[in-house]
């Protein structure tokens, strides 16, 4: 299983984001899988994401600022970071883009 947490405007795409107040998505986790790969298949456009976090650490961003604030990257392979069983992946919508700041 991968846990997908939704932040800003992404949490539309929670099955009822008001029925819990979550707005976590429970995904099945398939072998060989990428951030990328992951993203296609559970439909999120990418042009509405900001930041990608997995597991409490920065994947890629479209902060520019991000260099000069020396955000911890988990690598330099940002979409195409395999993901394994129990990851958790944060996506940011670009309406949330500077409370990462």
């Amino acid at each position: 299983m991968i846990e997908v947490h939704l932040y800003g405007q992404l949490r539309s795409h929670a099955a009822d984001p008001r029925a819990s107040g979550e707005s976590i998505l429970r995904l099945e986790y398939h072998a060989g899988e990428t951030i990328g790969s992951l993203l296609q298949r559970a439909g999120f456009p990418r042009e509405e994401i900001c930041h990608i976090f997995l597991n409490g650490q920065l994947v890629t961003t479209q902060n520019t600022m991000a260099p000069w604030l020396r955000y911890q990257e988990a690598g330099d392979l940002g979409l195409d970071t395999r993901l394994h069983r129990g990851d958790r992946l944060g996506l940011f919508a670009k309406d949330m883009g500077l409370l990462v700041v």
